[in-house]
């Protein structure tokens, strides 16, 4: 398993790459993939059946300098600020693939739950694709099967932000968001405030390397990103996640 750890950049970029690595991986170009990344600047990613002009605030986004960017995978609207994110992607014959879409989650997340036992904090498989801890969640997941590979991507929350979230998401009546708010901090939890303490994105990062070498039981070989996957993310980003024509899409 290749492991790349490419720090932060923009939500369009970060897309393309996953994306540039889906296709090199599904042509046995490169080895199954795990990687691990940070979002600059902060973003807001929407779910492929997902619309903006129904989720997203655009003004507020753009007054706050958020990325808005479109998924390949399904599911909700997602701001990502304070987190670790990871993504991996493995053919459909390797031993964490399997048919069955929610054992296929519950397989690959185990290597995010070990994350979390590193860093002192038991963590459990909620099912379809999420992790909480004590009854919250901590972690949020996505999937899409192309090319004969599974690609997955979650997000491992590092701090919240929910009163900033509810500023960028809309919501279907504003009387509505304190309720929201106080629902989402009932219900969503942090390493941060887990541990009652502050955790860079390093140390945390560190923690979920060692989680998914567990699970694999094999070793991760630290590589970087081919001049082909480069050059295909950087087409990606200008003829896909980085248009309008993406992101408005109607579905």
């Amino acid at each position: 398993m290749r492991l790349l750890t490419t720090g932060f950049n923009s939500a369009y970029w970060n897309m393309s790459v996953d994306e540039a690595i889906l296709e090199t991986v599904a042509s046995n170009a490169v080895e199954p993939t795990l990687r691990f990344y940070g979002w600059q600047p902060h973003a807001i990613s929407i779910g492929y059946f997902q619309g903006i002009e129904e989720e997203v605030d655009r003004e507020a986004c753009k007054r706050m300098d958020i990325d808005i960017v479109r998924r390949i995978t399904g599911g909700g609207a997602v701001f990502h600020a304070d987190e670790l994110t990871y993504s991996i992607v493995i053919p459909e014959t390797h031993y964490l693939a399997c048919h069955d879409i929610l054992k296929s989650y519950e397989s690959i997340l185990q290597g995010v739950i070990n994350g979390f036992n590193e860093l002192g904090l038991q963590a459990e498989f909620a099912p379809i694709n999420d992790i909480i801890i004590n009854n919250k969640k901590v972690s949020g997941n996505a999937q899409t099967r192309k090319y004969g590979c599974i690609l997955q991507h979650g997000t491992i929350l590092i701090s919240v932000e929910p009163e900033t979230m509810f500023t960028l998401l809309k919501v279907p009546n504003e009387k509505l968001k304190g309720k929201l708010i106080a629902d989402i901090k009932e219900r969503v939890t942090s390493i941060r405030a887990l541990l009652g303490t502050s955790v860079s994105f390093e140390s945390v990062q560190k923690s979920f390397i060692q989680g998914f070498a567990r699970l694999l039981k094999e070793p991760l070989i630290e590589g970087s990103l081919t001049h082909e996957e480069l050059e295909r993310a950087r087409i990606l980003q200008e003829t896909k996640f980085g248009t309008e024509a993406w992101n408005n899409k109607r579905l």
